[in-house]
């Protein structure tokens, strides 16, 4: 066995025996802990995680473990809080450095919470006075909303950035995936990490000690990691898998079919399939909330932001349709788009109508009705886009449907069958 090998082998037990200590502690972590694969790259300088490894370089761990292993107790604990509250997916159009540092403080705080053996150490002067900020101006700490606080502060100060980026730091976000919809690898594991914080979620509700050790902060950031996941994959609920005429070249071996034609001259031994099975928006509604606190700008620029995601994707079947129903207490207008240049006309001319006061149920009534009227054949969901409380229909509707609220302020809660999503300004290019 090599030098190497030894130490290699030597840290994967370190962090075995890590996790087994952290697990005595924090008995509702149990998947979480031990759901990263270990794996040594000597090119760090402290641990490291994409969502699918912990990566670690062995002789800072080695160092650490003979000098100071409370901090890897903490290191491991950090990188696993951050899969489990989904900062590796959720960043959206967030400035990089920013949005790390704002995930790095949520997680210490979260772990500086905890009265426990394995993890608990002395406050710093810093970690102190930015801790009580947050309490006296009653910021709930989660990610997004510490990013808030501090956007203004670091602008103004940008040592103030470099001091808590010093301070904080714990692990390495270099592999955090750039643009996890373009890779199915990090998709995946996002999906595999919002699976293990709802199971999370549901064991400490089943615990009911609420008032455990940092226990309602972690399921505020499991709900927001919940409620800010990217929009790109909240709209793929609204798609529908059908076959489409069209060559699928992923299942077409062009050797065969080359061989044919030298072999036969115009005879090949096999031809591409005729159709293939894509995932791609049949039909579905957006309604526009339009009573007098709505703000103009930004819903074009939510609806922007759909139609460009729609349009990236080439999500429209030959036979696609999509509604855009503004409705405040009253539906004022009902646009139907079919193809992408009825997008362009529609944001080209865009125009918000109304200004009374918001109920929810008009619009639903308006939906059943051109359902009722075989209007729709194949209706995915709705789309509700509001900035406040409403009145919700009595009975569950028939169909998928979401209420997406904009801004930083508490949003109401929606009724039981119905999703919730909230974004932040930044969330839309």
């Amino acid at each position: 066995m090599t030098q190497t090998e030894w130490e290699n082998e030597m840290c994967i037990k370190i962090l075995d025996l890590i996790e087994n200590e952290l697990y005595i502690d924090f008995r509702y972590l149990d998947v979480a802990i031990s759901t990263l694969i270990l794996t040594p790259k000597e090119s760090l300088r402290s641990t490291a995680t994409d969502g699918i490894s912990l990566f670690f370089p062995p002789e800072q761990i080695l160092r650490a473990f003979r000098s100071n292993p409370l901090f890897l107790n903490r290191a491991v604990l950090h990188s696993v809080f951050h899969c489990i509250f989904r900062h590796l997916w959720i960043r959206g159009n967030r400035d990089s450095d920013l949005w790390n540092l704002s995930c790095d403080i949520a997680v210490e705080w979260i772990i500086d919470s905890f009265d426990k053996k394995s993890v608990k150490r002395a406050l710093s002067g810093i970690r102190t006075n930015i801790y009580n900020d947050f309490e006296k101006q009653n910021i709930p700490v989660t990610a997004a909303n510490i990013y808030h606080y501090l956007l203004s502060d670091v602008t103004e100060n940008p040592d103030r950035l470099n001091q808590l980026t010093m301070e904080f730091f714990t692990d390495d976000h270099r592999f955090w995936p750039k643009d996890p919809s373009r890779s199915p690898s990090a998709a995946k594991a996002g999906q595999s990490w919002d699976k293990i914080s709802h199971r999370m979620e549901q064991e400490l509700n089943l615990r009911g000690d609420h008032t455990a050790s940092g226990a309602e902060a972690i399921k505020a950031q499991i709900k927001e990691g919940k409620s800010r996941r990217s929009y790109k994959d909240f709209l793929r609920k609204f798609t529908v898998l059908q076959e489409e005429l069209h060559c699928d070249y992923d299942e077409f071996d062009l050797n065969y079919y080359s061989y044919g034609l030298r072999l036969y001259k115009n005879m090949p031994l096999i031809e591409p399939l005729e159709s293939r099975e894509v995932t791609k928006i049949s039909e579905f509604v957006i309604v526009i909330d339009t009573s007098y606190s709505t703000n103009g700008p930004l819903v074009q620029k939510f609806l922007q932001e759909t139609f460009q995601i729609i349009q990236e994707r080439d999500s429209f079947f030959h036979k696609s349709q999509i509604r855009i129903i503004q409705c405040d207490n009253q539906v004022h207008s009902d646009t139907v788009i079919k193809d992408p240049h009825d997008i362009q006309k529609l944001l080209h001319n865009f125009e918000l109508i109304g200004g009374g006061g918001t109920d929810f149920r008009p619009a639903f009534s308006y939906i059943n009705t051109l359902l009722e009227n075989g209007e729709f054949h194949q209706l995915k969901g709705v789309l509700y886009f509001t900035d406040g409380k409403g009145f919700f229909p009595a009975k569950r509707p028939p169909y998928e449907t979401a209420f997406l609220f904009l801004g930083e302020e508490e949003h109401p809660d929606v009724p039981a069958w119905a999703m919730k999503l909230v974004l932040h300004e930044e969330d839309l290019k």
